[in-house]
């Protein structure tokens, strides 16, 4: 895989920012971590709940490993803030698990983008809990959220 660039590049503004997490959520809803590795450096750190992965090989193994695990997974990203090369954001995704119960997680997500656009660093703080079907938010078909879907604020979460 090479790197090429994946704009919007730095330095961000709000709009620039705001497009660069809607093409984050796109991208990780569709639940393929080869895709969703191409928008990181070849040599980008994470820290991912208790987990840790440098470089692409890393990052498509633990995306693989989540989506087995969590199931029907739908994500809503939101900006929080920006500067530079660096954009902060909050987010809640549902899944279930492989014995059929709900769950939705909530985050937040520091990132820092090299000169192309590219990840470089990507710091996720994210708890999760158990949620009755009833109460899922999130049921836009498979795939990426409508773009009249509520964000999160709309939301509530």
């Amino acid at each position: 895989m090479t790197d090429t660039a994946r704009p919007p590049v730095p330095p961000f503004t709000r709009e620039s920012a705001t497009e660069k997490v809607r093409l984050a959520e796109d991208a990780w809803n569709t639940r393929d971590p080869r895709r969703v590795s191409l928008g990181y450096t070849a040599d980008s750190r994470w820290r991912n709940r208790t987990e840790f992965a440098t470089g692409r090989d890393e990052i498509v193994a633990l995306l693989t490993r989540k989506w087995a695990a969590e199931l029907d997974y739908r994500l809503v990203k939101e900006l929080w803030a920006w500067d530079g090369n660096r954009i902060a954001v909050r987010f809640a995704y549902e899944h279930r698990d492989g014995a059929g119960a709900w769950h939705r997680s909530y985050g937040n997500e520091n990132w820092e983008f090299d000169e192309h656009g590219l990840m470089r660093t990507r710091h996720a703080s994210i708890n999760t809990r158990p949620i009755a079907a009833s109460e899922r938010r999130f049921r836009w078909p498979l795939g990426r959220r409508p773009d009249d879907h509520p964000g999160l604020g709309d939301l509530g979460l």
